[in-house]
């Protein structure tokens, strides 16, 4: 009954219909799980695979016609002129047929509703009565469903009957619905299973069940291990939990103790203000006499400091001395590095120049060498060639010496078994002639 109304959804969707979809939207969501095997083979061998393969991509590309049913119905004005009459009024036809459906269905969804609404009421002679009728209406559904079940079987037969008209409904692949498009999607998927289970052979489908097996008992453990790590980090979880709670208290302690601290901190900052008062008093009458004792040190550090300025610049000219000499000295050593180092640039442009003509050299070799390492490849592949030529060729004279040996021994046998029937032929005719000749001559006597 699902299968019939699948064509009733390309061209109307409606809350029924749509859920008859999720069995074809499913594949979608699942997760896609890893191939442990690939098949062997890559293409089918047998015709049986072959015919159900064929059978299935038959059906894929009708199911891709019916439901582009509805995109033909909303423009059929448009497209009457490249379908064709017939076409089209089996294609009005269909949409009727598929309207009443869908209003039947409506109806037969409200009252269902009002039925689950007023359930207290199944004891009454009325609530039975549209019980019945719900019931009758929908056995009167089935007559309707294959009339529109044989309404798409002579669509898909015209169409399948005018090729061009087929490829212009592909061609309108954008305008089918999401739902009918999961379910083509899910045909194609079916197909790819299907190839691959035709593919695989009996040995590789029982591997691929012992590794799925294996993967099975696998997660089990895993799912083993999972749950007891579970089971601990709830168990720490609750531990953590209390470990907080003992915490918090001691926190809390610990804000009424600060409190306390800071009342006794504010008492005690304030003797502390006092006493640094009555401090700074006594240390600034101290920094004053200090003061004067380091002004006069600092009269006596002036007079040792200008002693010492003296001192140094008779120090400073003997070394500016000594530095002109080093001077003059570092300037002579550059020149001659000047020297040196053009006479040496000078030779290193001559090697250069030399380097550059071997390495001219160097590469017209290479591509010299190019050459003949590409000839003596392809006279090699010409050696092996006419080798493999040679051997197939005493092979094959072989199995022709041995052909006609065979075929000659033949022969000589069939003349040995002609030669021995004919004599034993000879044979029997002359026995016949002896006993004939013996009758007579009893008879003269």
């Amino acid at each position: 009954m699902a299968l019939d109304i699948l064509a009733v959804g390309a061209l109307y969707q409606s809350p029924d219909v749509s859920k008859m979809r999720v069995i074809a939207e499913s594949p979608k969501k699942g997760t896609s799980t890893p191939k442990p095997f690939t098949p062997l083979k890559t293409k089918l061998t047998t015709i049986e695979t072959k015919r159900v393969l064929s059978v299935l991509d038959e059906t894929i590309q009708k199911v891709e016609l019916v439901t582009l049913l509805s995109s033909v119905a909303a423009n059929l004005e448009e497209l009457e002129g490249l379908l064709g009459e017939e076409l089209c009024r089996a294609v009005r036809e269909h949409e009727d047929l598929c309207q009443v459906l869908m209003d039947k269905v409506r109806y037969l969804q409200e009252e269902e509703l009002q039925l689950q609404a007023e359930e207290e009421f199944e004891e009454e002679a009325w609530f039975r009565d549209l019980l019945l009728s719900i019931e009758l209406q929908k056995s009167n559904l089935l007559p309707l469903m294959g009339q529109i079940r044989d309404s798409t079987k002579n669509i898909l037969r015209l169409l399948l009957g005018n090729p061009q008209a087929a490829q212009l409904l592909r061609a309108r692949a954008a305008d089918r619905g999401p739902g009918a498009q999961g379910f083509v999607d899910s045909l194609v998927e079916l197909r790819g299973f299907l190839f691959e289970k035709l593919l695989t052979s009996p040995m590789e489908a029982r591997d691929k069940g012992q590794f799925i097996q294996d993967i099975t008992k696998r997660n089990m453990r895993n799912q083993e291990v999972i749950d007891a790590l579970e089971n601990e980090l709830a168990e720490r979880m609750r531990n953590r939990a209390a470990e907080v709670e003992k915490e918090n208290f001691v926190i809390q302690e610990l804000k009424n103790h600060l409190h306390q601290v800071l009342k006794f901190s504010e008492n005690s900052l304030t003797r502390t203000k006092q006493e640094a008062e009555k401090q700074q008093k006594a240390d600034y009458r101290a920094s004053q006499s200090r003061v004067a004792r380091i002004q006069q040190d600092i009269l006596q550090l002036r007079s040792q400091f200008h002693s010492l300025v003296m001192e140094n610049r008779e120090a400073e000219q003997a070394l500016r001395k000594k530095k002109y000499k080093v001077e003059t000295e570092i300037e002579n050593w550059i020149q001659k590095y000047d020297t040196e180092m053009t006479e040496k640039q000078e030779e290193y442009e001559e090697l250069d120049i030399i380097h550059k003509e071997e390495k001219i050299q160097l590469e017209e070799l290479q591509t010299r060498y190019e050459v003949l390492v590409e000839e003596f490849s392809q006279i090699r592949e010409e050696r092996e060639i006419n080798s493999k030529k040679r051997m197939e060729a005493e092979q094959d004279m072989m199995r022709m010496v041995k052909a006609a040996t065979l075929i000659q021994a033949v022969w000589k046998g069939y003349l040995v078994r002609s030669l021995l029937r004919s004599k034993r032929k000879k044979r029997g005719k002359g026995k016949g002639k002896g006993e004939k000749g013996k009758g007579k001559g009893k008879g003269k006597k």
